[in-house]
């Protein structure tokens, strides 16, 4: 029972990971660049942080069988967190507190299939 659970947290990890590394070139092939990958600050991770010109964008990747699946997985509880770690990395900026930022969610199905859900909350 414990090796099943291992094994099962391995695929997981290496299926979150794939995830991340997908959503990575999406952002890339659509002009944005990735410029840190699983960073963490005092709220936690924040999977990626791309830049779009002046713009920090702070992306949450989920991953599951379907977008709908995937998108259940995200909880507000998390996004405060993260919206914490981003405050610590936008405060590191050259213009702190006033640089532009959004926050996305990136969806990926069973498929690999990559659906982004924009500002899905204000800074």
């Amino acid at each position: 029972m414990r090796q099943g659970s291992a094994d099962r947290g391995r695929r997981n990890d290496l299926a979150g990971r794939a995830a991340e590394a997908a959503v990575e070139r999406f952002y890339e092939r659509n002009g944005r660049t990735v410029c840190a990958r699983r960073w963490r600050g005092p709220g936690g991770e924040i999977d990626l942080i791309a830049r779009d010109g002046a713009e920090v964008i702070f992306i949450e990747v989920k991953q599951s069988r379907s977008f709908d699946a995937a998108a259940w997985h995200v909880s507000s509880r998390q996004m405060a967190r993260i919206h914490a770690s981003a405050e610590d990395f936008i405060g590191r900026e050259p213009r702190g507190l006033l640089t532009p930022c959004r926050f996305d969610v990136a969806l990926v199905d069973g498929q690999g299939r990559i659906e982004v859900i924009e500002n899905v909350m204000a800074a």
